[in-house]
Order: C-alpha cells, then sequence, then structure tokens
C-alpha cells in the first residue's frame, strides 16, 4: 500500500465563517461544562483580539474549572461542528489566540502544577500555569524550566507550548519543544491520550491496537516518510526554526516524538490537556557583561566568538531602542550604566557560585581584549542592576509601541531568525530594507546569540496604500531572511502574521505535508483554523485596516500624550498584557483578585476599543451608554498603576473617569457617586456636628440606613469624623516661627481635615521643627479627586478651578504645595493639568506639589531623627504610579529604619472598597500582599502608610495593627515619644474577611 493511502484529502481551504447554531451551543455548554461560558458582548469584544496586528470576535468563550471540563467542552463545540481557540496569557503576537471560535481560557482555574519527580528532573503541569509562578513553585527543589520569554511574569504554559516559545535563556536550554517530555492531548474528534517520544517496538504496538491512534501514528509516519528528502532540505539548521510544524521530530530514524512534534502548532492540530516538562538545575549565581560596539550590525557580527564562551543569556539592543527609552523615561539609572556604544550586547553566565559566574565573564573579556570584536565593557556584579538592565531588555516591546513624536508601530516582522554567524549582514540588509520602505524609525533587538532579531516597524495599517505596503515589505522580508537560511519565525510562530508567507520557506513539498498533517489531525479544519495551514492572508482581519472608522468623541480631559484625542489614547493599548501578572508592581490589582480578562487594564482598554465602533462587527454597539463597559470598569480602583507599569503608560483611571462623566451624563448616578463622590461637600457639613454624624451612622438600624442610601457596602465601618478639624485647630492656633527656610503651604485634604487631624498636626510640627513656616490656604478647598473618580468632571473643574484661584498668589511667588495624602497630592502632579491643560496656574501646581518626604528630603542640611525599628510600610499607589516611594526609602532608611516595602494595592482605593458590592473584591486585593506582610511583622515592627485608604483597610480587615502615617512617625520621633497610635484613632467594627473567589 503506498505512502498516501492512509492520509486524508489536505485542508486547503477554510470555511470563512462556520455556521453554527450559536444559541443552542451556548446552552448546551452552559448544561454541561463545569465553567464560566460567556457568549455576550463584552466578554466577545474582550477576547477579539491578543498581541497581534488581528481581530476575530470570537463565537464564544469557555473558562473551564478543571481540564476535564475543559475536554468536555470541546466534546460538545464537535457536536455542534463549531471551532475551537485555546488561549493562555493572550499575549501572541501572530494573532494565534484570537478567532471566530470558541475560546478556551484556561488561565483562571487549569494552573495546577501536578506533579514533581525531582529524582527524573520532570513536573506535570495544568496548560494555565504561569511560568513565574511554576518556577517559584520549584524553588526548593532547586530546579526550574529553562526557556524564559520575556513575558515570563504572566505568560502560560499552555501558550508556551502552543508557540513553542524560547526567551533569552534559551540559548543554554533550548526552545520549549526541547524541553517538553510528553503531553496529554486531545484531538477535536475526541482521542485523548498521553503521547511522546515512541520506540520502534511501541510504534508497531499502537498500530496492532489499531483505532484512532493508530490511524494518527501511521498517517503522520507516511505523510513525513513522502516527503523526508525536502523536509531535510526546507527546514533550516539553526537554533531558532519555529515556524512551521515540527515534522524533523518525525523523520524516519529519529525517535518519532509527538510530543516536540505538537508543540508550536498553536491549537491547529490538539487540544493540550497536561504536559510533562523537563527541568533544569536553577543557576545558583548569575553574573552581566554589556558590551558595546559602534553599532547593532557590529555588535551581531561579534555573536559566533561569543557564542563560544557559552553564555546564559545573549541578548542584543540597538542604540534606537536605549533612546525611545530615554525618551519614555524608563529605567533611567540602568541606562546610566551602558558603556559607550550604539549597539550592545548583554551576555549573563551562570556558576555554582558568584565567583565562578565572574570568573566566565572575564574570560570572555580577556578573550575579546585586543581582537577585531573589542568592545567598550561594563561589568555588572549587584543583583538589583543586574535585574534593572534586564528590565531594559524585556521591555522592548512596550519601550517601542508608542514612543513621544514617532509613529506608532507593530509587530509583522518581529521576530525573523538567521543562521548566528550571519548575524550582523542581515541586520545591515534588513536595515537597508526599512528605509527603502520608510520604516526607518524601526529599532532591533532580541536573542542575537541565537540570530533571533526583534523589531516593531511604523507600518500605516489604516491606508489601503498603506497596507499594500505592509504586505509588500513582508513579502521581501521573508525572502531576505530565507536567503540566508533562516526563518520567518524565531520564537513567537506563524498565526495569520506568517502563515501566507510560508511557502516561501518551505516549498510546496513541505507545504503540502503540513496540510496533509492538518488532515491526519483535524480533517474538517475545525482547530483554530485558518492559522498556519490554509492561513488568512495577513492583511485579512486586520484589527485596524483601511476599513476601520472609530468614533473621535468629545473628551474632557486634555490627553497631551495623545494629541487631546482619547481614541488615541485607548489604542496604547497592544495586548502586551503585564496587567496580568499575579504579582509584582501595583498594575492590575482587579485582576489578580478575579481573573478575569475583562477585570484586566487590556480587558477594559479592548472593550473601550469595541466602543469607538470602527468596525461593522463590533462588539458594543451603544457607545457611551454601553453597560458591558460600565461592568468591566466597575472594579476598576483607579489605582493608576497601569499609567507607571504599563509599558505603553495606558491610564484606566483616566478613562474610567472619561467614561463615566458621559454614560451618566443627564442621567441618575448610583447612590455611591452622590454619598462619596460628594464627601468633600458632606465632611464640610459633618463639621458643624461631628458627634451628632458619628452617633448616626454607627448606630445599628440606623447607620444600616444611611448606608444604603449612600451605596456604601453595609459590612464595612464607617469613619469616625474628628471633633475638631485640623484646619480650625490650625487657625485657632496660627502659624509659627520666623520659617528662615522659608514658607510652605500645608494642603488639607478632606482626609487629614476630617477624619485624621492629627496626622496634620503632626506635619505640621515636622516642617516647623525643620525651619519652615507653615500656613494653609485661607478657605476650605479641594482637589476635585472623589469627583473625578466619579466622573462628575464637570464638577471637578470647577472645584478645580476655585482651587487655583485661591492658590494663584502661593503658587506665582513659587511656593511649595505639600500634599499629605498621596492621592491628593496624584491629582495636583498629574489629573488637574489633564482636566485643565490650558491653565498655567494647574501647570504650576503640579510642579509645585510636594510630598513631605520630597520637602525635607530637599532641605538642606535637615537631617531625620534616629529611628532604629523595623517597618512595614504600604506605598500608596499613587506613590508607586505618579508620585515615586524612592524619596520616602532614602528618608526612612537614613533614619535607621529597616524598611520591607510591600506591594500591590491596598484594595480600598478612595470610594471603591466602601462602594456595595465591591467589599470581597477589595479585601482580595488587600491579601495579595499588604494584608500578609502586616499579619507577618513581628509586635515591635512598625507599619506604615500614608495613604488614608491604606490605613483604613488595615485597621478594617482584622489585622489588629494600626498603621502611621509618614508625618506621625517623624513627629513622634523628633518628640522622643512613644510610636504608639494617636488617641484620637478610633476603629469602628470590622467587615467580615472575604469570601473566598472561586479562582483563588
Amino acid at each position: 500500500m503506498t505512502a498516501q493511502a492512509f492520509v486524508p484529502t489536505p485542508v486547503t481551504r477554510r470555511p470563512r465563517e462556520p455556521y453554527v447554531r450559536v444559541r443552542e451551543l451556548e446552552r448546551d455548554l452552559a448544561a454541561r461544562v463545569d465553567g464560566e461560558v460567556r457568549f455576550d458582548p463584552g466578554t466577545r469584544g474582550a477576547y477579539s483580539t491578543d498581541g497581534s496586528n488581528y481581530r476575530q470576535v470570537p463565537i464564544g468563550v469557555v473558562v473551564p474549572r478543571s481540564v476535564e471540563a475543559a475536554a468536555e467542552a470541546v466534546a460538545v463545540c464537535r457536536e455542534h461542528r463549531a471551532p475551537i481557540t485555546s488561549r493562555g496569557g493572550g499575549t501572541s503576537l501572530a494573532g494565534q489566540t484570537c478567532n471566530a471560535a470558541v475560546v478556551i481560557d484556561w488561565s483562571k482555574y487549569c494552573h495546577r502544577l501536578v506533579s514533581v519527580d525531582r529524582a527524573a528532573h520532570t513536573c506535570v503541569v495544568e496548560p494555565g500555569i504561569v511560568l513565574d509562578t511554576l518556577n517559584l513553585l520549584l524553588r526548593d527543589t532547586g530546579l526550574m524550566f529553562g526557556p524564559r520569554p520575556s513575558t515570563h511574569s504572566h505568560c502560560t504554559l499552555g501558550g508556551m507550548i502552543g508557540n513553542n516559545s524560547c526567551g533569552s535563556t534559551a540559548q543554554a536550554y533550548g526552545k520549549t519543544a526541547d524541553n517538553v517530555a510528553r503531553l496529554e492531548i486531545l484531538t477535536y474528534d475526541g482521542l485523548r491520550t498521553w503521547v511522546g517520544p515512541t520506540g520502534g517496538d511501541e510504534f508497531e504496538r499502537i498500530l496492532a491496537e489499531g483505532g484512532r491512534r493508530a490511524e494518527i501514528y501511521r498517517g503522520l509516519r507516511d505523510v513525513v516518510g513522502a516527503h523526508a528528502g525536502e523536509i531535510r532540505r526546507r527546514f533550516p539548521d539553526i537554533p531558532r526554526r519555529v515556524s512551521g510544524y515540527n515534522l524533523d521530530q518525525l523523520l524516519p530514524g529519529g525517535d518519532f516524538d509527538l510530543a516536540r512534534a505538537l508543540v508550536g502548532s498553536e491549537g491547529t492540530l490538539v487540544t493540550v490537556l497536561r504536559a510533562e516538562l523537563r527541568l533544569v538545575p536553577a543557576p545558583k549565581a548569575e553574573s552581566l557583561v554589556v558590551l558595546g560596539y559602534h553599532d547593532i550590525a557590529v555588535a551581531g557580527d561579534a555573536v559566533p566568538r561569543i557564542a563560544a564562551h557559552r553564555p546564559l543569556q545573549l541578548e542584543g539592543v540597538d542604540d534606537k531602542l536605549v533612546g525611545y527609552e530615554r525618551r519614555k523615561g524608563m529605567h533611567p539609572e540602568a541606562l546610566k550604566e551602558l558603556p559607550e556604544g550604539g549597539g550592545w550586547l548583554m551576555v549573563s553566565f551562570a556558576g555554582d557560585s558568584r565567583e565562578e559566574a565572574d570568573d566566565r565573564a572575564n574570560a570572555l573579556v580577556d578573550d575579546l581584549r585586543g581582537s577585531d570584536h573589542e568592545p567598550h565593557v561594563a561589568f555588572f556584579d549587584t543583583e538589583l542592576l543586574e535585574k534593572e538592565l534586564w528590565e531594559v531588555r524585556e521591555s522592548g516591546l512596550g519601550a517601542t509601541a508608542r514612543v513621544p513624536g514617532m509613529r506608532e508601530t507593530w509587530e509583522g516582522w518581529e521576530d525573523s531568525a538567521v543562521p548566528p554567524e550571519r548575524l550582523g549582514d542581515y541586520l545591515r540588509d534588513l536595515c537597508r530594507l526599512f528605509e527603502e520602505f520608510g520604516y526607518g524609525d524601526a529599532s532591533l533587538y532580541g536573542h542575537f546569540g541565537q540570530g533571533c532579531v526583534h523589531t516593531r516597524i511604523p507600518f500605516d495599517l489604516v491606508t489601503a496604500d498603506g497596507v499594500r505596503a505592509f504586505h509588500a515589505f513582508l513579502e521581501r522580508a521573508a525572502d531576505l531572511v530565507v536567503s540566508y537560511g533562516g526563518s520567518l519565525s524565531g520564537e513567537h510562530g506563524d498565526g495569520q502574521s506568517r502563515g501566507e508567507l510560508l511557502p516561501r520557506m518551505f516549498g510546496p513539498a513541505v507545504m503540502t505535508a503540513f496540510e496533509q498533517v492538518k488532515a491526519v489531525f483535524d480533517p474538517d479544519d475545525r482547530m483554530n483554523p485558518g492559522k498556519i495551514v490554509a492561513p488568512y492572508r495577513v492583511d485579512e482581519n486586520l484589527r485596524l485596516g483601511p476599513g476601520w472608522t472609530p468614533a473621535e468623541p468629545d473628551a474632557r480631559f486634555g490627553y497631551p500624550a495623545d494629541e487631546g484625542s482619547f481614541q488615541r489614547a485607548v489604542m496604547r493599548c497592544v495586548g502586551v498584557g503585564q496587567c496580568r501578572r499575579p504579582s509584582g508592581g501595583v498594575m492590575c490589582p482587579s485582576y489578580r483578585a478575579t481573573r478575569e480578562e475583562e477585570h484586566s487594564t487590556r480587558g477594559r482598554a479592548r472593550l473601550l476599543f469595541e466602543m469607538l465602533d470602527g468596525h461593522a462587527d463590533s462588539t458594543v454597539r451603544d457607545g457611551w451608554r454601553s453597560g458591558a463597559v460600565r461592568d468591566a470598569l466597575d472594579l476598576c480602583l483607579a489605582c493608576k498603576g497601569c499609567s507607571h507599569d504599563c509599558p505603553t503608560e495606558v491610564d484606566m483611571a483616566t478613562y474610567k473617569a472619561e467614561f463615566l462623566s458621559h454614560h451618566y451624563s443627564g442621567r441618575v448616578r448610583p447612590a455611591a457617586h452622590y454619598s462619596m463622590g460628594w464627601l468633600p461637600v458632606l465632611a464640610r457639613l459633618a463639621a458643624f456636628a461631628p458627634r451628632a454624624v458619628n452617633v448616626l451612622t454607627h448606630t445599628p438600624g440606623l447607620g444600616a440606613l444611611a448606608k444604603r442610601a449612600g451605596g456604601i457596602e453595609p459590612a464595612r465601618p464607617v469613619p469616625y469624623f474628628a471633633d475638631l478639624r485640623f484646619s480650625d485647630w490650625y487657625r485657632r492656633r496660627g502659624p509659627r516661627g520666623d520659617g528662615e527656610r522659608g514658607t510652605v503651604v500645608l494642603w488639607p485634604d478632606t482626609f487629614t481635615d476630617n477624619l485624621a487631624p492629627h496626622i496634620g498636626r503632626a506635619a505640621v510640627a515636622v516642617m516647623e521643627s525643620a525651619g519652615y513656616r507653615v500656613v494653609l490656604p485661607p478657605r476650605t478647598l479641594c482637589c476635585g479627586l472623589t469627583w473625578i473618580s466619579t466622573g462628575q468632571l464637570g464638577v471637578a473643574k470647577r472645584v478645580l478651578r476655585r482651587t487655583l484661584r485661591t492658590l494663584a498668589p502661593a503658587l506665582r511667588r513659587g511656593t511649595p504645595i505639600v500634599a499629605l495624602e498621596p492621592s491628593c497630592a496624584a491629582v495636583f502632579r498629574s489629573d488637574a493639568a489633564n482636566l485643565l491643560p490650558h491653565d498655567r496656574d494647574a501647570v504650576r501646581l503640579k510642579e509645585q506639589t510636594r510630598t513631605l518626604a520630597e520637602l525635607l528630603t530637599r532641605t538642606d542640611g535637615w537631617r531625620p531623627p534616629r529611628i532604629d525599628r523595623d517597618a512595614v510600610s504600604q506605598p500608596h499607589c499613587h506613590h508607586h504610579s505618579v508620585l515615586g516611594y524612592d524619596t520616602d526609602r532614602h528618608l526612612l532608611r537614613s533614619a535607621g529604619v529597616r524598611l520591607d516595602a510591600v506591594g500591590g494595592c491596598c484594595g480600598l482605593a478612595g470610594d471603591f472598597g466602601f462602594t456595595a458590592g465591591h467589599l470581597d473584591v477589595s479585601l482580595a486585593c488587600a491579601e495579595s500582599e499588604l494584608l500578609p506582610a502586616v499579619r507577618d511583622a513581628g509586635p515591635e515592627t512598625l507599619i506604615l502608610a500614608d495613604g488614608f485608604s491604606c490605613r483604613t483597610q488595615i485597621e478594617h480587615a482584622g489585622t489588629g495593627r494600626q498603621a502611621l502615617h509618614l508625618a506621625e512617625l517623624l513627629a513622634s520621633a523628633i518628640r522622643g515619644d512613644d510610636l504608639g497610635p494617636y488617641p484620637e484613632r478610633r476603629i469602628a467594627r470590622r467587615p467580615g474577611r472575604p469570601r473566598v473567589l472561586g479562582q483563588r
């Protein structure tokens, strides 16, 4: 019988749109699958794209609670002939994880480390586990999973298997395919089995057993056997060939390793249910050396000699990437440490000790000294600086995606790979091609030790001519890399970005083999159709495209960094996905609590994009009135963490305020917008009879009625209003001292003034002891924070204008404005100028606002009192995102405080934690990092938090601790007092502990 006898008809055509009875499919999935089944427009919009140029609205989304539930979802889809697409972190850059299919999202629940075999150096995982999480769980074993993409903090192992991911450490450990032992797979037609290397005897046993498994093995053997010669000839022998199916793993005479063959198939052949991974010993020590060269191509020339030293990582960055990061203010301290040059290689070595790693790095430097490739050298041996320098490289995508003054850049040719010994010449030819097409702004960086080059290119993807040029460039670039014996993809896979171009690399015979392999597994083309085999064109399904006609609504904010355009601001999100990190930084606390795509910064940005209605099939059709967008934004804490942590500086807090302003224009608002949005006015009224108000809000029955009327969470205690406002105390007392160091205006924010006046008094004492004359504004003012956060922007502008008129004399004299509440300081430093972009006093306020730590550390001759204590501090989210906390760290450490600064968000975030229905998420956010750190702190350890929200959350959450403001700490130390709580501080009853969310 001939080889082709076992091969079904190749998949050469695909249905453009599957015919599926969607309502019946949704009904059956909901009835039979243990998970979340979502076919609503909001969810479909959030999943309509990934990190690529492409957009396809899915039929629906299934979030299975277990691997078994996922298998059942596939069975239901099979009965309805519905196509399926698997999705992990959704960061794919080639369009693999968006499709007109049922998307199965593995990341929320299917993230178990099933088992570890230390002796065999293997583990079994579910597809949704994040790489960094896996390696953290493996830490005690001394083992780790070797490949480490730049998205390691949020990419899933399922996604890495789907794309055959690599990363910088693939220099030492190889691609994902090299580190997979076995896979548990499920075919669309229902075969479920484990696959891996198959010896001759086992192969014959499988054939003898018959059935679907035997059919697959026989078909694969025959397809690959028939095309073995062309496979050997057309598959480039380079470290980073990721394009195409791994048919080289099935060649006659080898192990017939079906697991490795399926890695990188992008969900087009099978569904991966579990994976057995090979692990490697984690390096005990690493050393980094950075080499500077004249330009990036010269750096590429030096790669082979350096690679011979077998480094752990060998990465390249060019002067354009470094320039863009400098322009965006990214990693300023690390960039100062780069040696002279216009192109750099970052080379790290591993060792069993720091000395061994350093010796290996020194051996490299000695070898290069006096050679044709002698560089400028910078040697680094501190973990902090090494981490910051690696972030320079890992931030490449975000750093080049939205650069001030430059056209937007896009993926499309971001990971080609060539033989490392030919890298320098390839870079020169690629740069010439950039210039020919007018793409000269594109930067070059990547995994140079293995010849893999990353870039983002300023394609014009919104005009017909621009898209034609995009297509023509890709064809020319494909021919160029093939002429170098390279691969279209060296890391990110083919998907839609390169599927159409694969024949230029592999030729007709190998493409026929790919089609036949697809037919062996998936003859009806239901598995992620249109990717790799029978692909969509590279210029189809564009997220933008010549037909994209988004609305450009009038905006309340100025958006100075986005040419005044809300639409351009929304387009900042390119799908990097750092908002999906389970830890580190602040962004995005609600995603960490819910693990919901719609509650990530990226998911919300996707829905706002859909709301702009640029496509005929936009999922959000009701504009500013959209309930789907409102619901997605409801759990945004307005922490502004994304404005700092997102490499493209998406500012979802501002977008939320903008949306709420339009959404509720001319409509009745939620009760919380009136109670907490107008808190400054209500607090001023309460000051006339604070004790009566406290009785009302804390008496059983009356308090419950008041909360219900105000939309306040029933289990959340209402803070006590002070008997005497801070500003009233100050006006009775008056300013003191001659102010030899000048005058400062102390800002009496609503929280300090009405709820924590002891902090204001402490701040006055500290600043006067430092030689300042402290004055307050002559009347009650407000920064407008509560109106901004609830989207009442018209009121916020009026409030801010009144404040600016009152402060104008001080501002025009250059008097510093000292703000004690970080959120209010952040309004002055960010939101005020954005709301009033043409007001010069708003600019002055931005420039003259200081935190207490900033004022004191800039005071010549001032030294903090000695405080020899351990302390856990919670930097306010706006410290992290707008103000910066390094000044506070420096001040506290110079005072002798042994500081442990906690990451993450406290979860209260102004009105968020007080709003009815938010308690579970609020406390879940706090449980991420803050509350465990407070509970673990010893009884003598100080708890520090400048934010009223942070202190309140600590008090309400049952920790038994109270947090101090920096002003309290310094004032107590200056007086020599005990560092206990002030008598005015009263703790109301605590809410219950958070219910355990399903995904936690």
